[in-house]
């Protein structure tokens, strides 16, 4: 048992893992295929995406279809704050969880201690374009990007608008945390459920997007989030934006159509 457990975990790790989940949780790792569970990958790794949030029950829906693929996913935000030797917990599940993926992160500060084989970190800020095209002109385009960054209204905002076009067709952009969406701290608003500034708002009105073509005004311009999301799914504190051609017809041409 111990063998196969430090092929995984350091014994630092498994002394953590034992205290906060006990005796019971060491010996089920053992004995049952975790490394296709992001429920217990989270813990294992020690993510908040379990535990501290609910997010993995949703990731593991949406992110199953990538499982043994050849992808590349990007994280915006390694964690631990300022300290270069903390954070990076939820790349080493995801790292774990796609065995032939590439993980690629960015933090406002020094994470480039905790590369390893498969984990690549750059540092600055997830609204710099120089940094952003300079992960892109290295890595290609992206099958999978999760913005777990600043959190900050504005930010969310300006990073979509700048990664959701550069995301590889039939992609999914993933927006963690928007409950910022309400607090003042960060740029929310909990008293105009309407403002457009907030995260929230701007994902709620990306929902239009799926019908532009009911829109039936010939001076209307498509824009690139018309032509290319295909599906939302909201979810407590996170958000699924998919990303394809978004080529439906509209159901009034089809009346006309069948009314002809």
């Amino acid at each position: 048992m111990k063998q196969f457990l430090l092929r995984y975990f350091s014994i630092s790790r498994l002394k953590e893992i034992r205290e906060k989940y006990g005796k019971f949780f060491i010996f089920c790792i053992q004995c049952i295929p975790f490394y296709g569970n992001l429920n217990i990958l989270s813990m294992v790794f020690g993510s908040d995406k379990n535990g501290g949030h609910n997010y993995t029950q949703h990731y593991a829906k949406h992110f199953k279809q990538y499982r043994f693929k050849k992808i590349k996913l990007f994280e915006i935000g390694v964690g631990g704050y300022d300290d270069p030797s903390a954070g990076g917990q939820s790349l080493r599940m995801w790292k774990k969880y796609f065995p032939f993926g590439k993980i690629v992160s960015l933090d406002i500060f020094d994470k480039s201690k905790l590369q390893e084989n498969r984990i690549r970190i750059y540092q600055g800020s997830q609204t710099d374009e120089a940094i952003l095209n300079k992960i892109i002109s290295e890595n290609g385009e992206f099958d999978l990007i999760i913005d777990d960054g600043s959190h900050i209204n504005e930010h969310i905002i300006t990073t979509f608008n700048y990664l959701f076009p550069k995301l590889k067709q039939g992609g999914i952009y993933v927006i963690e945390d928007i409950q910022t969406s309400y607090w003042e701290s960060m740029g929310g608003d909990n008293k105009n459920l309407n403002n457009p500034a907030t995260a929230m708002n701007f994902c709620k009105s990306l929902t239009d997007c799926l019908n532009y073509s009911e829109f039936n005004n010939p001076e209307y311009q498509p824009t690139v989030f018309d032509l290319n999301i295909v599906e939302i799914h909201f979810y407590h504190n996170l958000v699924f934006i998919y990303k394809n051609k978004n080529e439906e017809e509209s159901n009034l041409t089809h009346q006309l159509i069948n009314e002809i």
